[in-house]
């Protein structure tokens, strides 16, 4: 299936939403807002983008999300969930009630500190060759811990930056705020290998 074919849903709830769409759609794939619950079944995959995630959160429960959510999960689809988003899809969030638990990670919010701590930083991918990836932080969070399973895509010297489980990808920090569309066309090979598995 080409990308053209590929529809790609961003939880529209709140947050950087806008920005992943504007991505998925230079990447030329179709891209969905998603705002209510039965927009999931039009989707092929699922980007739950950064922002506030307690607001996320309670517009999930507020909206009846979560049923939705989890069924999307089950079926193996896959999810990225950046910034608030990994706060969202995490097993454990230190301090705070779990996540959804699609990944198992460990996370703690707004780990470098406050918006005037953003930064950027040049990282190598394990994936898309040798040019290193500028990753955008703010008010990022960290990956604590990461389970057996979990395959570690990029760190910032010991600190897990971008991860995977399964039909779940997460990073710490905005890969839709710049032009590099590397992390973007990973999903949406993830997108493509698993209609290709239901076909």
């Amino acid at each position: 299936m080409t990308k053209r074919g590929v529809s790609v849903g961003v939880l529209a709830l709140q947050g950087a939403f806008r920005e992943h769409v504007y991505s998925i759609r230079l990447c030329g794939a179709r891209a969905i807002e998603i705002k209510f619950p039965y927009q999931l079944d039009e989707v092929d995959g699922l980007i739950i983008p950064g922002g506030e995630s307690t607001t996320i959160r309670k517009l999930i429960n507020k909206y009846g999300f979560r049923y939705y959510l989890d069924e999307f999960n089950r079926s193996k689809k896959p999810i990225f969930g950046t910034c608030a988003g990994l706060i969202l899809v995490a097993k454990k969030v230190l301090n705070e009630d779990a996540g959804l638990g699609y990944i198992d990670i460990e996370a703690q919010r707004n780990s470098y500190g406050r918006q005037i701590d953003s930064f950027e930083e040049y990282v190598k991918l394990k994936f898309g060759g040798e040019e290193k990836f500028k990753a955008i932080f703010i008010r990022a969070p960290k990956i604590l811990k990461a389970g057996p399973d979990v395959a570690i895509l990029s760190k910032i010297n010991d600190n897990i930056i971008l991860a995977r489980q399964n039909n779940i990808l997460v990073s710490t920090f905005h890969p839709e705020l710049q032009k590099d569309m590397r992390i973007h066309e990973y999903f949406l090979k993830m997108i493509g290998k698993s209609i290709k598995r239901e076909n």
